[in-house]
């Protein structure tokens, strides 16, 4: 299952890249599941993250490794992929994207690629996705608008 969200920002491309950091990782984090940082090494390649995830009386651990980055004039980005992940997951691949506009402002697109190993149950799991990353909007504007 392959999806993006993309937000608009009043904040210039490279200024955002600056402050993609462990406050602002721990800004998004969702209500649900509640997710403990373990590690944060940042958002270079070889940069790795990782989450704890409590799950009620279940706590789950994902793992991530940056495997790229890179910058343009037009663009910052890294690419994040999972290394161990919570069940039911068996790929998650998170593609950060910051997009240079007019006037100062930029794009802060999120894709996200993901599969379980089922297709019924990936698509059954969208919705959850889906409003995880829907939910950082909000967060990105003021954040960033700081």
């Amino acid at each position: 299952m392959i999806f993006s969200i993309t937000t608009n920002v009043n904040a210039s491309y490279l200024s955002i890249a600056e402050r993609f950091d462990l406050q602002l990782f721990e800004a998004l984090a969702p209500p649900f599941p509640k997710v403990k940082v373990l590690r944060f090494d940042g958002c270079h390649k070889g940069s790795e993250v990782h989450i704890e995830m409590n799950l009620f009386i279940i706590k789950q651990q994902w793992h991530a490794v940056v495997i790229e980055q890179g910058q343009s004039s037009e663009e910052w980005y890294f690419i994040d992929q999972g290394k161990i992940l919570p069940a039911p997951l068996k790929y998650w691949k998170h593609r950060h994207r910051i997009l240079h506009q007019e006037s100062g402002k930029s794009h802060i697109v999120d894709e996200i690629e993901y599969k379980t190993g089922f297709l019924l149950l990936d698509y059954l799991m969208f919705p959850f996705f889906y409003a995880q990353f829907a939910a950082r909007k909000p967060i990105y504007k003021k954040y960033f608008s700081k």
